[in-house]
């Protein structure tokens, strides 16, 4: 089997996780498409370093350093005004229901954005991907025990960004 097809084999089922690390960690859908595509690219090329122990936490390392450098990258760049997508979209109408869950997501998203990136990413990495203590402290290269309190103060600083919405605006019913 070719180191292409290899490739393919060990990496594009975790295509799903990548996008969210990705999404998570910069909250923009164009930017974490990008990210994940540079990211694919580079594991592509550092391939042959692969020691084959872990597909997805290698991946998502990459994913992580991409992304990382892409946020200092953008950082320096403040002079380009974005396009949003979102904005550009043809409106559709929600039930309540849909409204009111979508507003809990943005609520969460709002407040998972707020949060220094050492927390949200260790919260997205065991919450929304379901990543063990251990496969975080091998991906983001930490101790175990560095794991265990960033996501014990990640969660605790998630419940204090939550705090201060208006139980209104929680329960969907601005």
């Amino acid at each position: 089997m070719g180191s292409a097809s290899r490739f393919e084999e060990l990496f594009l089922p975790h295509l799903d996780a990548a996008y969210n690390l990705a999404r998570w960690l910069v909250s923009s859908d164009q930017d974490a498409q990008d990210i994940v595509q540079e990211a694919y690219v580079r594991a592509f090329k550092g391939f042959a370093g692969f020691r084959g122990d872990n597909p997805r936490a290698w991946l998502l390392t990459i994913v992580r350093n991409t992304a990382y450098t892409w946020i200092k990258r953008r950082s320096t760049d403040d002079k380009l005004i974005p396009f949003d997508e979102e904005s550009h979209v043809v409106p559709f109408e929600p039930t309540p229901s849909e409204l009111s869950q979508e507003k809990r997501r943005e609520l969460l998203e709002q407040a998972l954005n707020r949060l220094p990136t050492e927390f949200r990413e260790v919260l997205v990495l065991f919450e929304f991907e379901g990543w063990s203590y251990k496969a975080m402290a091998d991906a983001l290269q930490v101790p175990l025990g560095t794991v265990m309190s960033r996501l014990s103060r990640a969660r605790r600083r998630l419940q204090q960004e939550l705090a201060q919405f208006q139980p209104g605006e929680i329960d969907g019913e601005l």
